[in-house]
């Protein structure tokens, strides 16, 4: 076997002897608006920390921060400095407590200072962190962390466009399980902190018959009545069943069979506004579809009380960050 590196032995990754993801237990976000109770953007965001340890490791792991070949060989460990976090355009923050999260991993002898708070509206210009200690550290932290602070942020500020959009009308902007694989936990967190709501967490966190699902039960003679019968004999009794409809006759399939909400796919504006019409407030109403900001308006104001945009967590841009290196003696 081969020796460690000099960078091996100075830096150990945590992987080495950290918790596992069984040490850290599940992540359990509250109910989504579709599990019967409130959306979390009611109650302001919240990170659970076991997930956002266990993003943050993988993230340095793979980054290679502990073998870090160029910082160890042009940087020594003694050699102090400060680093500001600069915004470079405006938008919403997400992702503080993950930068500081970060860089905790990397050191437990650098200084992470938050000058603002997740969910603010911050402008190009503005210093929203601080972080000192050990030169060699902030380098070695730096891109992960912005990583991390600007995709979240991106996504805060993608969402908080779409509530805007929709202010004045009945309808939630609510998130998808379209997020990055391993990153759902904090992209979900960071819709909160635009002022969205999350969807279902996973798959065991919601019914949602889709379109799939309803083809598999027509094959074996069976509808949307039975598609409801089904759930509703397994499911827990506090989640809501939710069914996928493309037709206004499917609509009135569902309503009638007594679905708790409906998910109305891809459908025009008439379309919806007669649906909302048909369902008078028997049923949630979620909108769904390639809806995007230029259309999320129009679509609220058919009257739906539900709007999901997977553009969120995966289209939204990342926010221009930056971290700058200030020297001391």
């Amino acid at each position: 076997m081969s020796s460690p590196t000099n960078a091996q032995r100075q830096h150990p990754s945590p992987f080495a002897s950290g918790p596992t993801s069984a040490d850290a237990g599940p992540e359990r976000p509250p109910l989504s608006p579709l599990a019967g109770g409130k959306g979390l953007g009611d109650r302001g965001p919240s990170l659970d920390p076991h997930a956002t340890r266990e993003a943050v490791l993988r993230a340095l792991e793979e980054d290679g921060a502990w073998q870090d070949v160029t910082t160890l060989a042009t940087v020594p460990t003694e050699q102090q400095g400060e680093a500001t976090v600069l915004m470079k355009e405006d938008g919403v923050l997400a992702g503080l407590p993950v930068m500081a999260a970060t860089f905790a991993a990397i050191s437990e002898s650098l200084l992470f200072t938050p000058l603002r708070r997740d969910g603010e509206r911050v402008r190009r210009g503005e210093i929203v962190a601080r972080v000192a200690g050990p030169l060699e550290a902030i380098l070695r932290g730096e891109r992960v962390a912005l990583n991390f602070l600007q995709r979240l942020s991106g996504t805060a500020t993608a969402t908080a466009r779409a509530v805007e959009a929709v202010s004045g009308t009945r309808a939630r902007i609510v998130d998808t399980r379209k997020t990055t694989p391993g990153l759902r936990a904090l992209e979900k967190y960071a819709v909160r902190a635009g002022g969205g709501s999350n969807h279902r967490y996973n798959l065991a966190d919601g019914v949602l018959v889709k379109d799939n699902h309803l083809a598999a039960l027509r094959a074996r003679g069976l509808g949307i009545a039975d598609a409801v019968r089904l759930v509703r004999a397994s499911a827990p009794h506090t989640l809501r069943a939710e069914i996928e409809v493309t037709t206004l006759d499917e609509l009135d399939e569902a309503l009638a069979a007594g679905a708790e909400a409906i998910l109305l796919d891809n459908m025009d504006l008439p379309t919806m506004r007669e649906a909302v019409q048909r369902t008078a407030g028997r049923a949630l109403l979620e909108a769904s579809g390639g809806v995007r900001l230029e259309t999320v308006r129009g679509i609220a104001e058919t009257g739906v009380d539900l709007i999901s945009m997977g553009a969120l967590t995966h289209s939204a841009p990342g926010l221009d960050i930056s971290l700058n290196i200030e020297l001391t003696a």
